[in-house]
């Protein structure tokens, strides 16, 4: 017997508690969203200040959240996220899972076109993923694709793809970009199927989008007409921008921010699903002794961390998970290593670093946000010896030293949210590609293979909790905090909404005046 339906197993529970919390809030949430349509002009242009410069329009060579979601509005996926974190269709009408759960089968929606006017079929569908998962030659672009045995393609509406055992985890990696078979230009002109159309980019300077009038999903044809990255690595010369209407959005503003523009803008705020910490090369000495880990994460004060950097508005983490994900987040990990710098000196004497040593902290320029924590913790290691040296590189340098080639000693970066806790907690599998951290941990490992291959929802909720307590108590790295994200708009500007992912909403978006 098949089953249907767009949801993924593991978050009915959590969308049930979602529902049953927001039924009293969903009639006013539905008058004011009726009202406010009703207000709605079509047209115009929006223009977004982007902290970070694109690292590659093609969506299977893009490593950059921010740039994955600027081009998530150019490209669709079989299936799409809402706000509750529930899978929804996007380029897929319907799919069914067969009773081994090694076979999805996908019935794609008719008359799906890419930008250039091509239909869009199952040839498209095969192409793509067979490339995500390396099955048309060369390795696998995406680990999330490597499980897939074949995919076939009986007709231009149907796709089968056959797993090589069964994976939980794999529905929610159909959300990746679907491409036009045999294109291969997509850096330079990058075409797909969104509501949006690639217009120009000028390196360092800007991105447009257009508005793709032949979007598939007429209900979702966007109301403006253009969009406008504008790359500002700065942000007070975002701010002063926006002040002299120059931009109309900001998409990660800061308190003092939010005051110096005042009653200039509208804002939506909500914790972002996102892991910052302090990654701790788990291979390189002194960092290989759990003793050094576990001092370091006693002589930081998160709370101090998230009162200056963030302004009072984060999360504080004790593992590589955050709260905003309540479902399968083990509560009171936090507390695990309460600031105690004694005791820090104690576990350094320990290990043989009664005077301490000194750390190379590798910080990625770009990310001031991160910049401003790197500064924090190195006075507070201070405090018990331990001489940090803060190495700035662009993040482009930061992709290819730290993330691919694990070439430091610690970093400050923020791991981003993913919609399927596999996803969030492979970054720590001993043998995963690009665990830089080079956490290592059988037992670990193994819980994270057990929980791909469970069907019981309590069971792999249970599995993932585990899983977060064996890294606190390695002290794998120092999970700092899940900072709130706080959009800035214009006022007249609606529409924008938050998603347990970072993901820019652009065909809601429209003017009221």
């Amino acid at each position: 017997m098949k089953k249907n339906g767009f949801k993924l197993l593991i978050f009915l529970s959590l969308i049930s508690l979602l529902l049953t919390a927001c039924s009293n809030d969903s009639k006013k949430n539905e008058d004011k969203s009726a009202k406010a349509n009703d207000e709605a002009k079509s047209g115009g242009i929006v223009r977004i200040a982007m902290s970070t410069e694109i690292d590659n329009l093609d969506p299977y060579q893009s490593a950059a959240t921010d740039t994955m979601s600027m081009m998530d509005n150019v490209y669709d996926g079989l299936l799409d996220t809402n706000e509750a974190g529930e899978l929804v269709p996007a380029i897929a009408a319907s799919y069914e899972v067969s009773d081994d759960g090694q076979v999805y089968t996908f019935k794609l929606k008719k008359d799906v076109t890419f930008h250039d006017g091509s239909k869009l079929t199952s040839k498209d569908v095969k192409y793509s993923y067979e490339k995500l998962a390396g099955l048309s030659g060369g390795e696998a672009i995406s680990s999330q694709f490597e499980i897939i045995k074949k995919i076939e393609a009986p007709s231009d509406l149907e796709v089968v793809i056959t797993l090589k055992e069964k994976n939980s985890a794999f529905l929610a990696a159909t959300i990746r970009p679907i491409v036009p078979a045999d294109y291969n230009k997509h850096s330079e002109k990058p075409i797909g199927a969104g509501p949006f159309k690639f217009e120009d980019y000028k390196v360092g300077q800007e991105l447009r989008l257009v508005k793709n009038e032949n979007y598939y999903d007429q209900e979702k044809v966007p109301k403006i007409d253009e969009v406008q990255f504008k790359i500002m690595p700065d942000q007070e010369s975002a701010i002063l921008a926006m002040k002299s209407g120059e931009i109309d959005v900001i998409p990660g503003i800061s308190s003092q921010g939010k005051q110096q523009l005042d009653d200039l803008i509208e804002t939506v705020s909500a914790p972002q699903n996102m892991v910052q910490l302090m990654a701790l090369n788990n291979k390189v000495k002194p960092l290989d002794d759990p003793n050094v880990r576990k001092a370091i994460n006693l002589a930081i004060d998160k709370d101090m961390i998230i009162e200056t950097v963030a302004e009072g508005e984060g999360v504080k983490l004790g593992s590589n998970f955050s709260p905003s994900m309540e479902f399968y987040c083990q509560e009171g990990l936090e507390d695990t290593y309460k600031t105690n710098p004694e005791e820090a000196k104690k576990l350094l004497e320990k290990a043989g670093y009664p005077d301490g040593f000194t750390l190379e902290l590798t910080v990625p320029s770009d990310y001031q946000f991160h910049v401003d924590t790197a500064q924090v913790i190195a006075d507070q290691l201070s405090q018990v010896g331990i001489k940090v040296d803060i190495k700035l590189i662009e993040f482009s340098t930061w992709l290819e030293k730290v993330y691919n080639e694990a070439q430091y000693e610690s970093t400050i970066i923020g791991f981003t949210g993913k919609l399927d806790p596999y996803e969030i907690l492979l970054r720590y599998v001993s043998d995963y590609k690009n665990n830089f951290v080079k956490y290592e941990n059988k037992e670990y490992d193994q819980l994270i293979r057990q929980a791909l291959v469970e069907t019981d929802v309590e069971e792999i909720v249970n599995i993932y909790k585990q899983a977060q307590t064996l890294l606190t108590e390695d002290a794998a790295s120092v999970f700092i905090m899940d900072p709130y994200r706080t959009v800035a708009m214009k006022k007249g500007l609606k529409g924008w909404k938050m998603y347990p992912i970072q993901k820019f909403n652009l065909e809601d978006l429209y003017y009221t005046e």
